[in-house]
Order: C-alpha cells, then sequence, then structure tokens
C-alpha cells in the first residue's frame, strides 16, 4: 500500500489498484464532507499517478485549486488556477478539458468580487 503525505487528519492509505476514476470520486466525496485535507490527498495522488494524461492533470489541479478556494485561501487559490489556465495558452489547447478552463475563470471572478467587497467595521458598543 501506498501512504499519501500527512495532513491534519492523517494519511490516506491508498492502495496501488485504486484507478484514477475512484480517486476523483473519493477527492468528491471527502471535499462534500469538508474532509478538504483528505481531498486534497486524493487529487495529489491522481496527479501523482498519472503525470502524463492531461486530462486527469487538469481535473486534478483543479480540483485542488478550488479546495483552496473553498478554504478561503484565495491567494493560493488564484496561482493555482492561473497556472491550470496557463496550460491554456498552447498550441494543444484544444485537446484540453475546456470545462476547466471555464470553470477557473468564474472562480477567478468570483474571487476578485470578494476581494472588492469592503470590510465592514466592528459594531460600536453603546455605553450608559
Amino acid at each position: 500500500m501506498v501512504m499519501v503525505a500527512a495532513c491534519a487528519t492523517g494519511p490516506v492509505k491508498l492502495p496501488d489498484e485504486i484507478t484514477p476514476a475512484e480517486l476523483i470520486q473519493r477527492g468528491q466525496e471527502a471535499s462534500d464532507r469538508n474532509r478538504y485535507n483528505q481531498a486534497l490527498q486524493y487529487y495529489q495522488a491522481l496527479l501523482d499517478r498519472n503525470p502524463t494524461n492531461i486530462d486527469l492533470v487538469c481535473a486534478a489541479e483543479y480540483e485542488i485549486a478550488f479546495i483552496h478556494y473553498k478554504q478561503k485561501k484565495y491567494d493560493m487559490a488564484k496561482t493555482e488556477f492561473n497556472v491550470l489556465l496557463e496550460r491554456y495558452n498552447s498550441p494543444d489547447q484544444e485537446l484540453l478539458p475546456q470545462q476547466f478552463k471555464k470553470l477557473s475563470n468564474i472562480v477567478l471572478e468570483r474571487i476578485t468580487e470578494k476581494e472588492k467587497k469592503p470590510v465592514k467595521p466592528a459594531k460600536e458598543k453603546k455605553t450608559a
């Protein structure tokens, strides 16, 4: 068995024979349950085990960036989304899964909107 790097929730044990589809499914299930560290381990394993499958690489990179967005780690997420989008600036961009380009741009717009919102000042306590 292979163990993925430890996170706050501990390492996830992954059998060598687990398929990419199973890694994605488990990552999604963990993310849906707000178990982001586990989800990140599944998507990192997907990347590590499939470095030449561009569809899986794009999927894993998108999901990792989206988890960081959900965790409100906006700077990290922006960097990761932009790295992913750079893949689409190549002569072979038509061969890449287009949904991740579209979704990355949507999330980047949301981050920009969140960063533009003014911070509400704390309410002052009235003294008697």
